[in-house]
C-alpha cells in the first residue's frame, strides 16, 4: 500500500477574492492544458473519454509528427484505415470500425484497460494550486482521530486528475486536522482485515469494475463484502466525479475475440456511425468515411487556420461527435447500461449515463442551502465548467439521496440541453450533482465534479468535500433525510 472555471456570485468578498485568486473567474473556456501522465497523446489535461479519442487520432493522423494535424492528413488517415478495414468490402460496419479503432489506441497490458500502471502523482503547478486553495479549518472538531483510506484505482477510464483528488483528500486532513489519510491504488487493501483501522474510505474517480480480480472470484467477494460491511457497521463512505462511472453497462459483454470487448474504440465506432451513416444503412461507405473526415476537421479547425496543434485537437474533437450514450455496451446494437453490482449502485447514488463535455458551463442550484455541508456557497448558485455528468434514469432518485447541489436545469440553453441524447435524456431534467445519503450505520458523501485538475484549485469546492467527508466519517452532523420525504413532508428543501 502506497502512501503518498468558476464563475460565482457568492455574496462574500473571501470567497470572490480565493476564486479570483485562483483565476478561474473568466467565462471563457480554460486554454489548452498541457498533455497529463498517463492519459494518450494529445488528449489534453481534462479531455474526458473524448478526450483520449483525439489524442488517439491526432497521433496515428499526425504523419509528420511537427505537432500538428492538417486536413489532408486527417483525410488520408481515414483514407488508409478505410482500405485497411473494409477488407475489400466497399463499406465498413461498426464491427470493423470497432476493430480498427481499438487498435489505434494504446494497448493495456494483459489484465484489461485497467490493467496499465496508473499515474500516482500530480503536476506540480496542479498541486501548488491545490495547496494555496486549502481551507484553514474544518467545519466539526473531529470525535476522536480519525484516518481515511483514499482508493485511486480505476479499472475503465482512467482520470488524469485522480491523483491530484488523492493528493486533495491527505491535504485536507493535514491542513485542518480532521483526519490522516493513506493513499493506495490496489484494490486488494479492501478487506476485512485492513479496513478495520479506518473511519471512512474516499473513492477517487474510481471507474468500472474497481474492486474486482477478474482471476478470482472468491477475491472479488471478499473485497465487496468488506466495502459494504465496513459502510453499513458504521463507517463512511465519500467519493468524486468517476466514482458513479462503476459498475455498470453490459452483464453479459461479447465473447472475447468480439468487436465489443470494451476498447475505446468501440464507443467511438458508435460515434462515427452516427455521425457518418448518411443514408442509414448501418455501414460506412468510403465517400461517407472520408467525408466524415472533412466534417470534423471543420469543426476542429475552428480558427480556421488549416492546422490544428495537439492541444486544441482532442478536446475540439470531443465537441465534434455526437455523446456516446453509455459505457460498457456491447459492439453494435442498442446501449446496454445495467448495474453490475446492484447493492454499490444503490450505495453510492446512482451510475453514469451521460456527460456534457469540459469546458460545459453549468449553473449550480443549492438544494440544501440549510446544510452545514453547503455553508460555504451561502445559499448562492454559482457557474462552474467540468465535464459534468448525468445518472441513468432509474439508478438515481431522491428516494434515495438527499441532494445538496444540482444543475439549474432552467438556466440551461436549448442548444446545451440538445447535447443530452434522447437516449440519455432524463424525463425528469433531475440532474443532482452532490448528495449525501445513509447506509444502514454508515454515511456516504457524493460530489459529480472533479474530472478537471483545476476544480480543485477552487476554495469553496474543497470546502465542500471537507464537509462531506467530516459527514461520511460522523463527526459533522448534516439532516440526512432523503429529499423526497422531506418533499412530501411539505420541507422546501
Amino acid at each position: 500500500m502506497a502512501r503518498t472555471g468558476w464563475s460565482s456570485p457568492l455574496a462574500t468578498a473571501v470567497c470572490a477574492a480565493t476564486l479570483l485568486a485562483v483565476g478561474v473567474g473568466a467565462q471563457q473556456p480554460p486554454p489548452p492544458q498541457p498533455q497529463g501522465a498517463g492519459q494518450a497523446p494529445g488528449a489534453g489535461r481534462g479531455g474526458g473519454r473524448g478526450g483520449a479519442a483525439g489524442g488517439a487520432v491526432f497521433g496515428a493522423a499526425d504523419a509528420d509528427k511537427d505537432g500538428s494535424v492538417t486536413r489532408d492528413e486527417l483525410k488520408s488517415a481515414f483514407d488508409k484505415w478505410f482500405s485497411a478495414w473494409s477488407a475489400g468490402t466497399g463499406a465498413l460496419t461498426q464491427e470493423q470500425l470497432a476493430t480498427g479503432l481499438n487498435g489505434i489506441f494504446p494497448q493495456a497490458p494483459a489484465g484489461g484497460r485497467g490493467g496499465a500502471a496508473q499515474n500516482q502523482t500530480p503536476k506540480p503547478e496542479d498541486l501548488a494550486a491545490m495547496m494555496a486553495a486549502l481551507p484553514d479549518t474544518a467545519p466539526a472538531k473531529p470525535a476522536k482521530p480519525r484516518k481515511v483510506l483514499v482508493l485511486g484505482k480505476a479499472q475503465g477510464f482512467v482520470h488524469s486528475s485522480i491523483p491530484l483528488a488523492a493528493k486533495t483528500v491527505e491535504a485536507l486532513g493535514d491542513k485542518t486536522k480532521a483526519w490522516s489519510t493513506t493513499i493506495t491504488y490496489d484494490p486488494a487493501d479492501i478487506n476485512a482485515e485492513n479496513l478495520k483501522q479506518y473511519d471512512a474510505v474516499f473513492l477517487a474517480s474510481t471507474t468500472g469494475t474497481f474492486l474486482d480480480d477478474p482471476n478470482d472470484p472468491a477475491a472479488t467477494a471478499a473485497r465487496r463484502k468488506a466495502l459494504l460491511d465496513f459502510v453499513r457497521g458504521g463507517k463512511g463512505l465519500a467519493g468524486i466525479h468517476a466514482a458513479t462511472d462503476s459498475y455498470h453497462g453490459n452483464p453479459n459483454p461479447p465473447a472475447a475475440g468480439g468487436a465489443g470487448r470494451g476498447g475505446q474504440g468501440t464507443g467511438l465506432a458508435m460515434q462515427f456511425m452516427a455521425a457518418g451513416d448518411k443514408n442509414s444503412d448501418q455501414k460506412l461507405s468510403k465517400e461517407e468515411f472520408t467525408g466524415l473526415a472533412d466534417t470534423l476537421f471543420d469543426k476542429v479547425d475552428a480558427d480556421k487556420a488549416g492546422k490544428v496543434a495537439q492541444a486544441d485537437f482532442a478536446p475540439r474533437f470531443a465537441a465534434a461527435l455526437p455523446p456516446a450514450a453509455g459505457r460498457g455496451a456491447g459492439p453494435a446494437g442498442p446501449q446496454v447500461n445495467e448495474p453490475l453490482w446492484p447493492e454499490f449502485n444503490k450505495m453510492i447514488g446512482g451510475y453514469f449515463k451521460f456527460h456534457w463535455v469540459d469546458p460545459q458551463l453549468i449553473t449550480v442550484k443549492i438544494d440544501d442551502p440549510k446544510s452545514p455541508l453547503t455553508a460555504m456557497f451561502h445559499g448562492q448558485e454559482f457557474e462552474i465548467r467540468d465535464e459534468t455528468y448525468t445518472f441513468q434514469q432509474d439508478s438515481f432518485s431522491r428516494g434515495n439521496v438527499h441532494v445538496l447541489t444540482s444543475i439549474d436545469y432552467a438556466k440551461m440553453s436549448d442548444e446545451d440541453k440538445a447535447k443530452e441524447p434522447a437516449a440519455s435524456a432524463r424525463t425528469d431534467h433531475d440532474f443532482a450533482l452532490s448528495y449525501i445519503r445513509r447506509e444502514g450505520q454508515g454515511r456516504v458523501f457524493y460530489e459529480a465534479h472533479g474530472h478537471n485538475e483545476k476544480i480543485y484549485a477552487m476554495k469553496p469546492m474543497l470546502e465542500h468535500v471537507l464537509a462531506g467527508i467530516q459527514y461520511a466519517l460522523g463527526d459533522l452532523k448534516a439532516d440526512d433525510t432523503p429529499s423526497a420525504k422531506l418533499k412530501a413532508s411539505g420541507s422546501k428543501q
